[in-house]
């Protein structure tokens, strides 16, 4: 399902980001480093560039694809003995209901205030998609993370390749007429090299723990609590590491990569640890 995007600056700003980064990686960086025209630069501009087309290509469905709606006719059943799960209210123990929406809301569903809606799995709303990131479009998220750190780390190397490589006749030839883009470029990839990869780090943890965003941090408060009560906190959806990676990547390794999602589900119900023997 996809939805509908007006004029939203953060993506214009990301999409400029892109272009800008491309071409002074490959008609800067690689051309002056080897030389469009050699082998080397060749190999390094077909790479680079099959990078940048996952990279716009998930960027995009991460953008257009609606992260997962809640039907107005959902209702949970709490009869159900194959859902042992019915996440309630912190008060009160009532079954959670969203009073904006009017309906019941799902495990692991939230109200986005941004979206004004609620969202399936919601892990946050991303402004630089201007969208939730959600149960539907998580893992094509994930993936445009994956490939644009390593854009951006490769232009990095490119960039101080093509730096130290003959210096002497760089200043005879271009003077200044580089040197703007080389500073605007490294000003750009450096903070961005360190974002992604912190952003990257952050996402492949959750995944290996199988929680959103929004479940770690109630994870804490939950394992605050249950320490000052002598229990012990389980996070109930953690499978182990290879179950968590396929249950959000998919169980073909070979497609991990790929934004595919026949596999994701409803978005109503997740298997949880109570779903196999202890």
């Amino acid at each position: 399902m996809t939805r509908s995007l007006g004029f939203s600056l953060p993506v214009t700003v990301v999409v400029l980001a892109i272009a800008y980064i491309y071409f002074s990686t490959v008609f800067i960086f690689i051309d002056r480093w080897f030389g469009l025209k050699s082998s080397p630069g060749l190999m390094n501009a077909v790479v680079f560039t099959g990078v940048a087309v996952m990279c716009v290509f998930n960027y995009f469905v991460s953008v257009f694809r609606d992260p997962g709606r809640v039907p107005s006719t959902y209702m949970p059943d709490v009869e159900d003995s194959g859902n042992p799960i019915h996440e309630i209210k912190r008060k009160g123990g009532d079954l959670r209901y969203c009073q904006k929406c009017s309906h019941y809301k799902p495990a692991r569903a939230h109200h986005c205030r941004v979206c004004k809606r609620c969202v399936l799995r919601m892990d946050h709303h991303c402004i630089w998609i201007n969208n939730c990131v959600g149960h539907a479009n998580y893992k094509v998220f994930f993936i445009f993370v994956v490939y644009a750190a390593i854009a951006c780390l490769y232009s990095l190397v490119l960039l101080l390749g093509s730096l130290t490589y003959d210096p002497e006749k760089d200043d005879q030839e271009t003077g200044d007429s580089f040197r703007t883009a080389y500073v605007i470029s490294g000003l750009l990839l450096v903070p961005l090299c360190v974002a992604l990869s912190v952003l990257l780090g952050w996402h492949i943890y959750l995944i290996l723990q199988n929680k959103t965003t929004i479940e770690y941090y109630e994870g804490v408060r939950a394992m605050w609590l249950a320490e000052k009560g002598g229990q012990i906190y389980s996070h109930p959806y953690d499978l182990g590491a290879y179950e968590n990676l396929t249950t959000v990547l998919g169980p073909n390794i070979c497609c991990w990569a790929l934004p595919t999602s026949g596999n994701i589900g409803s978005g109503l119900h997740f298997r949880t640890a109570y779903d196999y023997p202890s």
